[in-house]
């Protein structure tokens, strides 16, 4: 079957447009670099959270990464590749890694918008929602096999306790 060369895409979007009404309607610190890069930071309940966006209008995709506010010392990164190997095993929309430069906890994701008219509102605000969402809900896991002294499984199974009942 002969590739169809008829292109339907708006060559001049770029989602990094929206996410910038995004980001500043949320009323976050961001610096857009370049056509193709903006950076931002995101009050969270454990940290602030440093996000990357990254547009390649080559293979249509955007690239998408959440920094936690904490290095892991070398001597505890293996024990942190465990702990990411864990949680990423419960998510079902991007995974977590370990920035090899500083050592830093990050989550990613990449949106693929080939063949599509453009991102919309929701589904890039939903791309940080979820990003932020999960790195609240792993931020204290992190901090238990960083400074709590617990191993992976153990800092996963506490930081994962669903509360039930009311204070």
């Amino acid at each position: 079957m002969p590739a169809l060369t008829i292109s339907t895409q708006n060559q001049d979007f770029n989602p990094l447009d929206l996410m910038e009404q995004i980001v500043g309607s949320n009323e976050w610190a961001f610096d857009r670099r370049n056509d193709s890069e903006m950076a931002a930071e995101a009050p969270g309940r454990w940290c602030d959270y440093g996000l990357y966006f990254s547009w390649s209008r080559e293979i249509s995709a955007m690239h998408f990464t959440c920094a936690f506010d904490l290095k892991v010392p070398p001597m505890q990164r293996r024990a942190l590749y465990e702990l990411i190997a864990l949680a990423n095993e419960r998510l079902w929309i991007g995974h977590f890694g370990l920035d090899q430069d500083d050592g830093t906890p990050v989550f990613r994701q990449a949106v693929l918008l080939r063949g599509a008219a453009g991102a919309s509102v929701e589904s890039l605000e939903d791309m940080v929602d979820i990003a932020l969402t999960e790195c609240e809900r792993f931020y204290p896991a992190f901090q238990f096999v960083l400074w709590g002294g617990k191993t992976p499984t153990e800092a996963l199974e506490a930081a994962m306790l669903d509360c039930a009942g009311e204070a």
